[in-house]
C-alpha cells in the first residue's frame, strides 16, 4: 500500500519531508481512517507514510495562562476522554471523544486525525467549533493560525496544504458561569458514525442566557452554527417555551441529505429533538448523566502517558511480540494484523471484518488494545505487543480464559481472541468491573452469533477468579 515508511523523531523532519513530497506523502499517527482509504483506493499517489507517534512531547493536555487549553496532535479521543482537564473545562469535547468508535479505536486515533478528515459527521469538530478551536499548521514556510469554522471548505475538504502538519489545536476554556454539553444520535450505541449531532455552550448569568453556540454535525457539508436559535436565545431564560421554540429555529440552519443510514427528512427532525434534549439537560444541570466519572480506556495500569525506548528504523522491523524478540525483513506494506499472521505466523489473531468493526483482531500495542488491522506493521518496530498467544502465563490459562471455558461463553469461536484480550485489559484497569464498564469494554468487539450473555458472565466471573 505504500512503499516508504518513516518513524519520525521530530517534527522538523516531518516538515522536511513532506514539503519535498508533498501530495505523495502522508501523516501517520491513528491511522484509523487512512488505512482503510488506501486499502480502498480512495487515497491514490501516495508512496511514503510519515509516522509520527515517536515524536515527543506531541501527546500533551494543557492550559495556559490565558486560559486556553492546547491539545497536542497525538492527543488521541482516550487521552480527551480520560483528562480530568477536559472533562472539567470542555465536557462537550470529552463527551464527543468518549462517543467515538470503541476504546480500541479511541486509543489510536488522534482530535487531530478526525479534524483533517474533514467528514462533517466526524464528532470532535463539532464541540470544537462550539468552543471556537483554532488550529495551528506548520510548513517550513512557518506557521499559521485558522479558526477552525473556517478550516472547512467542504466535505472532506480543508484549506491544509500538502506540505503543512497540523501541530496544535487551541479553544479557550469553559468558564465558571458557562455549560455545555454534546449530543450524538446513532444508529446503535457505539461504533456507529452520527446521523446527527449537535453541541451547546451556554454562558448563563442569573439564569438567562448570556451567549449561545449551536453547532450541528451531520446535517451539511460542514459543520454548522444555528445563528437564529443562538439570538432568540440572548437574554432569556430556560423555560420550557423558549426551548421549544430555540429547536425549531434551530432546524432551520440545516441542509441534510438522505444517504443509506438516514433519510433527510429524519436527520431535519431529529436536530429539533436533541436541541431541545441539550438545552434542557444544562437547565437541567443532567447533561453529565450517562458519562462515566472513570471511562473505560483499555490502557491496562498505565496512565497513557509511558513510552518505549524507541531506535531509529533499520531495513527490518524490529520488534517484541509475547515477550519474544522478532525481525521481519519482510511485510512492511501490510497491516499489523498480517505481519503477526503471515509473517510471525501467530494466527491467534483473527481478521474478522479488516476495516476496526468486530474487534476480532484486538492486540496489545505498547500496553494499550488495539485494532491491529488498522496499525501499520512498520509501527511495530520497536514496540511491545501481546496477542492472545501471549496471554497465558507459563501455560496456565488466564482468568478471563479459563471462564470463558468453563461458562461455555463461545460458539463458533472466532471472534473469541478479541473478546478476550479486550476483556484481560479491562481486568488490568479495573479488576471489579460492574456491568456497564464490562459492556463498555467489549463495545468494539462483534460476536455474530451469540447473545452476549455468556461473554458477558465469563467476564464477571473472571473478575471473582482474578480477586
Amino acid at each position: 500500500m505504500w512503499h516508504n515508511y518513516i518513524n519520525a523523531t521530530s517534527t522538523d523532519e516531518v516538515l522536511k519531508t513532506i514539503s519535498e513530497k508533498k501530495e505523495r506523502a502522508r501523516i501517520v499517527a491513528g491511522a484509523t481512517d487512512l488505512i482503510l482509504e488506501l486499502e480502498r483506493g480512495v487515497r491514490t499517489g501516495i508512496d511514503t507514510l510519515i509516522d509520527v507517534t515517536r515524536i515527543p512531547g506531541l501527546d500533551q493536555i494543557t492550559l495556559d495562562e490565558d486560559g486556553i487549553i492546547h491539545l497536542g496532535p497525538l492527543v488521541t479521543h482516550n487521552h480527551c476522554a480520560a483528562s480530568k482537564l477536559i472533562r472539567e473545562q470542555a465536557y462537550p469535547l470529552a463527551r464527543a471523544a468518549w462517543e467515538v468508535g470503541a476504546p480500541q479505536i479511541r486509543n489510536r486515533g488522534t482530535v487531530a486525525g478526525n479534524l483533517i478528515t474533514a467528514s462533517p459527521a466526524n464528532d470532535t469538530i463539532t464541540p470544537l467549533i462550539a468552543l471556537n478551536a483554532s488550529v495551528t499548521l506548520a510548513s517550513t514556510r512557518g506557521e499559521r493560525k485558522i479558526l477552525l469554522k473556517d478550516f472547512y471548505t467542504g466535505v472532506r475538504k480543508t484549506v491544509m496544504q500538502a506540505d503543512e502538519m497540523l501541530v496544535d489545536i487551541s479553544f479557550p476554556a469553559i468558564t465558571k458561569s458557562q455549560r455545555g454539553t454534546f449530543i450524538k444520535l446513532a444508529l446503535r450505541r457505539a461504533q456507529a458514525i452520527s446521523l446527527v449531532n449537535v453541541a451547546i455552550v451556554l454562558d448563563l448569568k442569573a439564569g438567562s442566557v448570556k451567549s449561545a453556540s449551536i453547532t450541528f454535525g451531520a446535517v451539511a457539508p460542514t459543520i454548522v452554527h444555528a445563528p437564529e436559535a443562538e439570538a432568540f436565545l440572548i437574554g432569556k431564560k430556560l423555560t420550557d417555551e423558549v426551548i421549544v421554540q430555540a429547536a425549531e429555529l434551530a432546524k432551520s440552519a440545516t441542509h441534510p441529505i438522505d444517504d443509506i443510514r438516514s433519510s433527510a427528512a429524519y436527520r431535519h427532525e431529529m436536530v429539533k429533538v436533541i436541541t431541545l434534549r441539550g438545552l434542557k439537560s444544562i437547565r437541567d444541570k443532567t447533561e453529565r448523566n450517562g458519562f462515566p466519572n472513570e471511562p473505560v480506556l483499555l490502557w491496562g495500569k498505565q496512565t497513557g502517558e509511558e513510552k518505549t525506548q524507541f531506535t531509529k528504523s533499520s531495513a527490518s522491523i524490529e520488534t517484541t511480540i509475547n515477550g519474544k524478540k522478532y525481525s521481519f525483513n519482510h511485510g512492511h506494506e501490510k497491516t499489523l494484523l498480517r505481519l503477526l499472521r503471515e509473517e510471525g505466523e501467530l494466527i491467534g489473531t483473527k481478521e474478522g471484518c479488516a476495516e476496526g468493526e468486530c474487534g476480532a483482531c484486538t492486540v496489545y500495542l505498547d500496553g494499550k488494545a488495539v485494532m491491529s488491522c488498522l496499525v501499520p506493521a512498520p509501527r511495530a518496530h520497536g514496540a511491545q505487543i501481546v496477542t492472545i498467544e501471549g496471554l497465558a502465563d507459563n501455560e496456565k490459562l488466564h482468568p478471563v480464559q479459563q471462564a470463558f471455558v468453563e461458562d461455555g461463553a463461545v460458539q463458533c469461536g472466532y471472534c473469541t481472541p478479541g473478546f478476550i484480550m479486550s476483556a484481560a485489559k479491562l481486568l488490568e484497569e479495573n479488576p471489579h468491573p460492574d456491568k456497564d464498564e464490562i459492556e463498555q469494554a467489549i463495545t468494539g468487539n462483534l460476536c455474530r452469533c451469540t447473545g452476549y450473555y455468556k461473554i458477558i458472565q465469563a467476564i464477571e466471573d473472571a473478575s471473582q477468579i482474578k480477586a
